[in-house]
């Protein structure tokens, strides 16, 4: 069981944070030092890797010196606050992971299932990977919903009924969000790609 934290120690971290938004270094440093252990072990159980743990936690101190201000002690205590900042970047960190290697994945599949001609392996290769890059950014820009039904169709080859099935949707829904979808990444890709 952890012992409950001295509530003068949870005024302190109010008044070191009212501290850290006018730009006092020594307040930061202060609550970096009282935060920076737990902060870590979070960041660790939910990343596993050291590397990424720091990097999470540097990230989250940052967003903490940037905007203390924020703070509200009557929402909670300003260690709940650190730590759901911690917990925050952690998992934007394991989705930005996520995405990069099913990016690579696609990537490696598609020079797999369309290599390039010969004599044109090199920059035909480069050429159809700046492409598929462009595509995956204007696809990324969708809304959930969109994103969710071309990604299940053109990535994983399933047809619009399974689709239907799989997400229990009518399938007039699952054509309309496709193409709604496809629409706005025709129109995206014809300007110039992402906005």
């Amino acid at each position: 069981m952890v012992a409950p934290r001295d509530p003068a120690a949870a005024v302190a971290d109010a008044a070191l944070l009212e501290r850290v938004s006018a730009m006092d270094a020594d307040a930061f440093e202060v609550f970096y030092d009282r935060h920076a252990a737990a902060a870590y072990a979070l960041a660790h159980r939910i990343v596993g890797a050291r590397p990424a743990a720091d990097d999470v936690c540097q990230e989250a101190f940052l967003a903490v010196w940037r905007s203390a201000g924020a703070y509200d002690r009557r929402l909670g205590s300003a260690r709940s606050w650190v730590l759901t900042i911690v917990r925050n970047r952690a998992i934007d960190h394991l989705r930005r992971v996520t995405r990069t290697k099913e990016r690579e994945m696609h990537d490696d599949a598609l020079d797999q299932r369309h290599p390039a001609p010969p004599g044109q392996g090199t920059e035909a290769t480069a050429l159809r990977r700046a492409a598929d890059a462009e595509t995956r950014e204007v696809l990324d820009e969708l809304n959930a919903d969109q994103r969710r039904v071309i990604e299940l169709s053109f990535y994983s080859g399933y047809s619009q009924s399974e689709i239907a099935g799989m997400l229990e949707l009518p399938l007039g829904t699952v054509k309309a969000r496709m193409n709604r979808g496809l629409t706005r990444m025709r129109n995206a890709l014809a300007a110039g790609g992402p906005s």
